[in-house]
């Protein structure tokens, strides 16, 4: 079998005569031959890519998949009752600990975040301490001890 395609990315006879027919048929088809003979070099390198995205993206469904079968959603017996019954019940024991680790990591979660509370809440208690010292009123003269004067009206120009 011969490797090399008769239309491929290059100058030849043969995609110079599908880009003038193109032009003459319809222009957007001859544009569209004379970029893949100027860029279709590149097409492999462009298919390799997007088949990389699509993978990535699907992947996520083959794993949900992959995760039914695994614990025992799908039909995957092999014929053999022994070694089911004994797969089965490992996945039993196994799906036994998952939930107990599930149950830990919830207990932490709670624990954790329990204490982001009070941490929280300790932080802002002395904030509002702190607060309240530097917004409280004086009502004393601090050099004398003695109430400050009270201001009236007239006594500052900038009351009027």
């Amino acid at each position: 079998m011969n490797t090399t395609a008769l239309i491929r990315p290059a100058w030849t006879p043969a995609t110079i005569a599908l880009m003038v027919i193109g032009f003459m048929v319809f222009w957007p088809l001859g544009l569209a031959m004379l970029a893949y003979i100027i860029w279709g070099d590149r097409l492999d390198g462009f298919k390799r890519d997007v088949n990389r995205a699509t993978d990535g993206i699907f992947a996520g469904c083959r794993r949900g998949s992959d995760k039914a079968a695994r614990w025992g959603h799908g039909s995957s017996r092999t014929g053999n009752v022994a070694f089911d019954d004994w797969r089965e019940k490992e996945l039993e024991r196994l799906a036994e600990e998952r939930r107990k680790l599930d149950e830990m990591l919830n207990e932490f979660d709670e624990y954790a975040r329990e204490l982001r509370r009070a941490k929280d809440q300790e932080e802002f208690d002395r904030f509002m301490a702190e607060r309240n010292k530097r917004t409280a009123p004086t009502t004393t003269n601090d050099a004398t001890g003695k109430p400050a004067p009270k201001r009236g009206k007239g006594t500052n120009l900038l009351d009027d």
